[in-house]
């Protein structure tokens, strides 16, 4: 945005360490193949689970911009 740099930077934080500093389990999902296992994993076991997903941003124009409007042009 052509502002100065301040030195200030906001990063992902570790949600898996984040959801354990708060006694939940944390789960991250390395591959799609992974993420049946996990969901799973979470149903079966009692208390709170927060499962990390990685998203790659640069689908979204592909999937909001182009399949979502070819879907619903459909209807």
């Amino acid at each position: 945005m052509g502002l100065r740099d301040f030195g200030l930077d906001y990063g992902n934080p570790d949600f898996v360490r984040y959801a354990e500093s708060y006694g939940a389990v944390g789960h991250r999902v390395e591959s799609a193949a992974d993420l049946r296992g996990i969901l799973q994993a979470a149903y079966d076991q009692p208390g709170v689970h927060v499962i990390d997903v990685a998203v790659d941003y640069s689908e979204n124009d592909r999937i909001l911009n182009r399949e979502i409007q070819a879907r619903s042009a459909l209807v």
